[in-house]
């Protein structure tokens, strides 16, 4: 399995050269609102004429006070539990007029193992750090824990609420000017999270109705520029909300397709 896994491509395959141009859009501070909200996503595997259904995840976000509750849990389905289970849950708290975060952490169980990351933020003007403390169990029960700073300079994020920063874009003028680029604190790292919109397109999504909805490219890239995993693509709904209807990233068999379930 990649690195990103179900999880870092919602947005499973967020939580991935931007083609010749030199215009970058400046990443300001997101000032949207949302409202509390629960989004279901299917993950399914796709290779050749196989399809198939290998995992789940929810997407919730819920106000309190000043700041928004960002939480996504996804799971392997029973089939895919045999080849490499995954039950995982991220939690970002983030303030709620900028989608600055404050605190992250990840917890999960992938394949007999455990790990628990946790990242506090501090923000002085544009330089942030994140005081990142790791813990491992292994298969053998054996514990281990690291600690680190992770340091940035300007828009920073992690790995779950870098996917609402992506919902207050303005696609339309994006696409006509050039790429933005973001910090990512992931996993130990700091990578760079350059993001293209590639224009409208009309989809079909797995209720068989269709929508209107922005397509996005995104990767990952860290030490100067190396990537760090395959391009990863996006359709974003037109609203003001901009919904991850469906998400597309490649394995090294195969690709990982994420979509959007409705509500009924």
């Amino acid at each position: 399995m990649p690195k990103f896994k179900i999880l870092k491509s919602l947005l499973l395959p967020l939580l991935i050269a931007i083609f010749c141009t030199s215009w970058t859009v400046a990443a300001s501070a997101a000032t949207a609102t949302f409202p509390d909200e629960t989004l279901h996503y299917v993950a399914t595997y796709k290779w050749g004429l196989i399809h198939k259904e290998a995992g789940t995840a929810t997407l919730s976000l819920r106000k309190n006070g000043s700041q928004y509750r960002l939480t996504l849990t996804g799971r392997t389905k029973p089939w895919a539990d045999k080849f490499f289970a995954v039950r995982d849950t991220l939690t970002s708290i983030v303030d709620a007029s900028t989608l600055r975060p404050a605190r992250y952490t990840k917890r999960a169980h992938e394949g007999g193992y455990f790990s628990y990351d946790d990242v506090r933020f501090t923000h002085s003007g544009q330089n942030v750090k994140g005081a990142l403390t790791r813990r491992r169990i292994n298969k053998k029960g054996e514990h281990s824990e690291n600690h680190k700073t992770l340091t940035a300079q300007g828009a920073t994020f992690d790995m779950l609420s870098v996917f609402y920063y992506l919902r207050t874009i303005n696609y339309a003028e994006l696409a006509s000017k050039g790429a933005i680029k973001v910090n990512i604190f992931s996993g130990d790292e700091t990578e760079t999270l350059t993001i293209r919109s590639l224009g409208r397109q009309r989809i079909k999504l797995r209720d068989d109705s269709y929508r209107e909805a922005w397509h996005i490219r995104f990767r990952f890239t860290s030490h100067g520029g190396r990537k760090s995993s395959d391009d990863i693509d996006a359709w974003l709904s037109t609203s003001a909300q901009h919904i991850p209807y469906q998400i597309i990233g490649k394995l090294k068999i195969g690709e990982v397709r994420v979509y959007w379930e409705p509500p009924k």
